[in-house]
Parts: C-alpha cells; sequence; structure tokens
C-alpha cells in the first residue's frame, strides 16, 4: 500500500511590507510601557535639557516622569479645575500652564508652588508656551483672544483679540524672539510680533485648527485641523505647499524628530502618520488602541510617547544598538560547527546511513487518510483556520471533491454547522484564488438544505447573505467588462489612427518620387 501523501495546499504569493530604512529604524521600539493617568492626556512636552523628563497634562495634575520610570517623579496638583498645555521653557527650568478658570501658573522644576500667576483671561487658557527670549509667556483662551505676559513682573504685556473663535494652539519662533503663531476653532492661524499691534500675517486653514508647529528654521509653518496637515511657506507670504490627507478623522497633534527630516501626526483615528519633510510621504505608521490627542519625541528620538483619550499614556523606548564586533565573535564558532561536514563528499568505499525523518501529520491529515471526511471538514472549519488560514479550508474541500466525497461531508449538519459553513462561503466566495472550488461548495450546499429553507432564521439570513455577495460581484464582473470593451474600442482607434498616418508617409513619399522623375 502506498504512504499516505500528506495534503497541499496551493500558496498564493502575497505583496509583502516595503522594508525601507525608516521601517526598520521606527520599528526599533521595544513593547511599549502603559501609563494610566487620571483623565485624557491633552499635551506631553520634554524636557529640552538631560535627562530629558517629560511633563504629563492630565485633568488636574501636572505629573513630571523620567525617561524610564513608569511612577511620576514629580506632581503639580494646584489647580482648583482642569490644567492644560504643561510647556517647559528652553532651559528646562522653568513650567508653564493653562487652567480651566482662566488662569496662567509658572512653576520652577524643583519647587511645588507657583512662583507666578497670571491673571487677565476670562475663560479657560488652552495654550501657554515661552518665547525664545525666555522672559516672556505667550498665552491662548476661549475668549477669543492672545495675550502676551512679563514674567517678571507678572503684568500683561499686550493683547490681541483678533480670532473669533477658541485659541487652542500655538507655538513660538525659535529664530525671531518677538514672533509667535496661534490656531484657532474659526479656520485661522495667525503669526504676531509683539512689536506691532495686530496680527502680521493670517492665513486660512479651511478646518477648526488643532495644532501648528514651526521648523526651527522659521520658513515653514505647520497645521493641522480636520483630516488636513498642511504646510505652509510662511517666507512668501504664507503660501500652501503641500496638503496632507492621509487620516481618516481629526488630526489632533503633530510634532517633529531631532533632526527636523521627519514630520509625526496623531489623529483620532488610532494611528501616528510619520511623513518624510522632504517629499512629504508616509513613510511609517503607528496604530494604537484609542484616539490620539497627544504625542510627543524626546530630543534624541529615544522615547516616543502617546497620551489617548482614555488616559492612558503610552511610551515607547527605543531597543538598545548591539555591538557588532561582539555578536560576530559570538557567532562564529557556533556558525562553523553547524556547517561542518556539509560539504563532505562521501567516498566509493564509504557506508551512508540516513537518518529517517519523522514526517508529522495534521489533524485534517490524519482524518482524510482515515477517510473521515466530515471530521476532516470540520477539523478546517475552526475558527482560528478560517480567519488566518482560509487556503487550508478551501484545499480541503477541493481534496473532498476530487474524491467525490464533498457532498457527503457536507450533508448531516446542524443549524450552527450550517451557519458556519455559509458564513465562510458567503466572505469568501468573491475572491478570485478562492471562487472556483467554493462556487461549487455553494451549490451543493443550496441543494442539500433547499428543503429546509425558511426553518431557521440565522440559515436564511445566511443564504441571503451569499446572494447578496454573489449579486454585488456579478454587477461588479460586467461593469468591469463593460470599462474593458471601451478601453479595447480606445486602442483599436489609436491602432488605426497610427497605420493611416504610416500609410500616408508612404503615399507621400511615392508621390515625390514620381514628381521628381517627371521633372527629370
Amino acid at each position: 500500500m502506498a504512504a499516505y501523501k500528506p495534503l497541499v495546499v496551493q500558496a498564493c504569493p502575497k505583496l509583502g511590507e516595503r522594508i525601507t530604512q525608516d521601517t526598520l529604524y521606527w520599528r526599533g521600539y521595544k513593547t511599549p510601557v502603559q501609563i494610566k493617568e487620571f483623565g485624557a492626556v491633552n499635551k506631553i512636552d520634554f524636557s529640552p535639557v538631560p535627562p530629558y523628563n517629560y511633563a504629563v497634562t492630565a485633568s488636574s495634575r501636572i505629573h513630571i516622569y523620567g525617561r524610564y520610570s513608569q511612577e511620576p517623579i514629580k506632581t503639580f496638583s494646584r489647580f482648583r479645575d482642569a490644567a492644560y498645555c504643561a510647556t517647559y521653557r528652553d532651559d528646562g527650568r522653568l513650567l508653564a500652564a493653562g487652567s480651566e478658570d482662566g488662569s496662567i501658573c509658572l512653576f520652577d522644576v524643583g519647587g511645588k508652588a507657583p512662583l507666578r500667576q497670571f491673571e487677565g483671561h476670562t475663560k479657560p487658557v488652552h495654550l501657554v508656551g515661552f518665547l525664545s527670549d525666555k522672559y516672556r509667556i505667550f498665552s491662548g483662551g476661549d475668549d477669543y483672544s492672545s495675550n502676551l505676559w512679563d514674567i517678571p513682573s507678572a503684568t500683561e504685556i499686550i493683547s490681541y483679540s483678533e480670532h473669533t473663535d477658541y485659541v487652542r494652539c500655538g507655538c513660538a519662533s525659535k529664530v525671531n524672539a518677538d514672533v509667535f503663531i496661534t490656531g484657532s476653532y474659526d479656520h485661522t492661524v495667525k503669526l504676531f510680533d509683539a512689536r506691532t499691534k495686530s496680527s502680521v500675517m493670517t492665513i486660512e486653514h479651511g478646518h477648526p485648527v488643532e495644532s501648528v508647529l514651526l521648523f526651527p528654521s522659521g520658513g515653514l509653518l505647520v497645521s493641522a485641523g480636520g483630516r488636513y496637515v498642511k504646510v505652509w511657506d510662511v517666507l512668501k507670504g504664507g503660501q500652501l505647499l503641500v496638503s496632507l490627507k492621509n487620516h481618516h478623522k481629526t488630526v489632533t497633534c503633530l510634532c517633529l524628530n531631532s533632526s527636523g527630516q521627519r514630520l509625526l501626526s496623531g489623529s483620532l483615528d488610532r494611528h501616528v502618520k510619520i511623513y518624510s519633510t522632504t517629499s512629504y510621504k508616509v513613510v511609517h505608521s503607528f496604530n494604537y488602541a484609542t484616539s490620539i490627542l497627544s504625542l510627543a519625541l524626546s530630543p534624541e528620538d529615544e522615547t516616543l510617547v502617546v497620551g489617548m483619550t482614555n488616559g492612558v499614556l503610552n511610551v515607547k523606548h527605543r531597543k538598545p544598538e548591539e555591538k557588532n564586533e561582539n555578536s560576530q565573535k559570538r557567532r562564529q564558532p557556533v556558525y562553523r560547527t553547524y556547517v561542518k561536514g556539509r560539504t563532505y563528499m562521501p567516498k566509493q568505499e564509504d557506508f551512508c546511513v540516513s537518518k529517517p525523518v519523522k514526517r508529522v501529520l495534521r489533524k485534517y491529515d490524519k482524518l482524510l487518510r482515515s477517510f473521515q471526511s466530515s471530521k476532516a471538514l470540520d477539523a478546517v472549519l475552526e475558527p482560528p483556520i478560517m480567519l488566518h488560514t482560509p487556503e487550508v479550508t478551501v484545499a480541503v474541500m477541493q481534496e473532498l471533491h476530487r474524491r467525490g466525497t464533498l457532498r457527503s461531508a457536507l450533508a448531516g449538519r446542524d443549524e450552527k454547522q450550517v451557519n458556519l459553513l455559509l458564513t465562510f462561503v458567503a466572505r469568501r466566495v468573491i475572491e478570485p484564488r478562492f471562487t472556483p472550488v467554493l462556487v461549487t461548495v455553494a451549490d451543493m450546499i443550496t441543494d442539500i438544505y433547499q428543503p429546509v429553507v425558511g426553518q431557521s432564521a440565522i440559515v436564511d439570513k445566511q443564504f441571503l447573505k451569499l446572494q447578496e455577495a454573489i449579486g454585488k460581484e456579478i454587477d461588479y464582473q460586467e461593469e468591469l467588462l463593460e470599462v474593458l470593451g471601451m478601453m479595447d474600442t480606445l486602442f483599436a482607434t489609436f491602432t488605426k489612427k497610427r497605420d493611416t498616418c504610416l500609410e500616408e508617409n508612404k503615399s507621400n513619399g511615392l508621390t515625390e518620387i514620381i514628381e521628381t522623375n517627371m521633372n527629370y
């Protein structure tokens, strides 16, 4: 008796993900650490100086975390209500934050009580930042105003009331100590100069602006609002350079990496997209569990922190680089041992002993070998196989059909099993690699269980889904045939035109030759 040959599953080629340098770089982070905060994380800001601690603003607290600490090393909780937008100064010594009651608090990172408290806004302050001269603070609130404050005297220098809706984001120029930018829900981004009494530039984003970012050179501005991320040239009066629409929901936050060559955007669609700042194409993306409100990247790109609406802080640390020299020294003896004798050619007097290879059969192969068709089909209808390796299920069905036992394997099933079968067929019948087999299976199921139609609402529903899926696929095929016919007509027209042009050129050449001969 011939030995049983295991079932051959036809492997279809898959389009693998293109592995680039960016893919390898951004995959080089460890498994994330999850930290639970007291509320939605509305702002994350890294200290610009070592050891690069980061401030997390959530609910009515500001927590300071170390790079590798899972517990806060310091907490600021002197807020009556919610706190917003805790931001470090460039020297990492001071921290400013807005609040729900309209006040702005300035903290010393080494202390607990506020050093200064700025009063002037009448509604919650969602935007606070330092100008690059380190002695002035700019702010924006829900009272539609953008204010500038003097730190030593704790007084207001100037107030701008040009926005017509909430001011929710902003940034300061690192090149000019008098320039700062604000973004508002009135769909505009305004550039202010502290030496003037009004804005010097207004940019229309087109959607409520959730985040703005200025490149270190000060020449390019990035705004995020709605599903769009837009890049503007400030030096050309706010000219739009590119508009990116890679998210499916509102974009809430932006940040740059340490070199300024990669732009990161977070969105309510649970994705962080990473763009190249030269081509503005997505080079990588991260997927998270819930909607993203804030993100920050450490100055050395060593830590990526993402804050979400459910109060979870997701922290990823970069894997340490392995030393190639040590790893090679460690691998060399093992590799030599592994390949030893691989190239040895047996001589004529040698006696070769072959090691028997034990063949392990899968469950469905064992059942097929013992001619248990129904149980073999049950084995491949388990959810893990149907969902992740449907080609195995289809291969077993094809083998049963080849043996002539597919009908008997499909018959005699209860409501639950028929529902499972129809669910799989309705979902996979439209895939070209499975269609020839599953159409036959669908025909047999319909013939076998036609007498019981109407006795089970669940089975009837699956039959309707199968009918709908096949009907849609037929409609698609008809439309594609129409398009194919149009394309064939166009190609035929182009071919005729080309042939006509060639014939005209030939005839013109013959006419010229005849005329020349007559002249002679």
